[in-house]
């Protein structure tokens, strides 16, 4: 369900599902215009439902890739990892 599996091909994992929404996520959104820009973006994936698309959020919001905020989803901040050994 999370990686693909013989039951879920690629295209449906969730992961590279929220990979797709991150790509989309470039200003804060609500759940339903990110939705929209979803299926415009993959018109293709139809076997995609809104219950699956919520539940790739769920999992991006889990990790830490989405917050939400005043009622829309935007990607979180990441810290730049130290640099180690420079001087």
């Amino acid at each position: 369900m999370i990686l693909p599996t013989k039951g879920v091909p690629p295209h449906r994992a969730l992961l590279s599902l929220g990979a797709d929404i991150l790509r989309l996520l470039t200003e804060a959104k609500t759940v339903s215009r990110l939705w929209d820009d979803f299926r415009k973006a993959r018109p293709s994936a139809t076997d995609v439902t809104f219950d699956w698309f919520v539940l790739s959020l769920d999992l991006l919001f889990l990790i830490g890739a989405v917050s939400l905020e005043h009622g829309r989803v935007r990607r979180s901040e990441v810290e730049e990892p130290m640099l180690r050994g420079t001087s």
